[in-house]
């Protein structure tokens, strides 16, 4: 399967467009490859990374302030 170039981007509902410092990562991409691409949603002409899918949800769950 090939990786589209424009995997799908989406942003936190806290972002907003008065410079907030957000980053933007795509759930389709993430669901179809298990690699989640994220980027600055600030910068979106800089290239981004990908982390695996365990890696971004634990991001997640620590930054919700949620600990296992």
């Amino acid at each position: 399967m090939t990786k589209p170039t424009d995997p799908g981007w989406g942003k936190s509902s806290y972002s907003n467009g008065s410079g907030g410092g957000c980053v933007e990562w795509a759930a389709a991409h993430a669901a179809a490859f298990g690699e989640v691409p994220v980027r600055d949603s600030k910068d979106v002409g800089r290239p981004g990374f990908t982390v695996g899918v365990r890696a971004w949800s634990a991001f997640v769950d620590h930054a919700k302030g949620v600990r296992p």
